[in-house]
């Protein structure tokens, strides 16, 4: 399944970090694909509750978690920039998906970045 809505076909993610050579192109796909994964799992479920979309972005979040030796290994990090553009596109997605009343820090609240 592709991702449907207009809003983030429209979207350009991690926009500040892949204008930042400090971060890894291939890793940097990885997390926007988990991103578009997330996306493409709510349209799939289509949550009702907010504790169903707190369980998908809390497995999107694991997801990124598992890439940081990946980052690492590339002399990069998931540090406050990464923290902060990872942060945003959840909070779009949040917004994109009529969850935007739901607190960022909820639904990353599993990282370790």
């Amino acid at each position: 399944m592709q991702v449907t809505n207009d809003l983030v076909l429209s979207h350009t993610f991690l926009t500040d970090m892949y204008s930042d050579s400090y971060f890894p192109k291939p890793q940097l796909d990885k997390v926007k694909d988990v991103l578009l994964g997330l996306c493409v799992r709510i349209e799939q479920e289509k949550p009702s509750t907010v504790d169903h979309f707190l369980r998908l972005t809390h497995e999107a979040t694991e997801r990124i978690n598992s890439l940081a030796g990946e980052f690492e290994d590339n002399d990069s990090e998931l540090e406050t920039v990464a923290r902060e553009a990872m942060a945003a596109d959840f909070r779009f997605i949040a917004q994109a998906y009529g969850f935007g009343s739901v607190d960022v820090e909820e639904m990353i609240a599993t990282r370790d970045w």
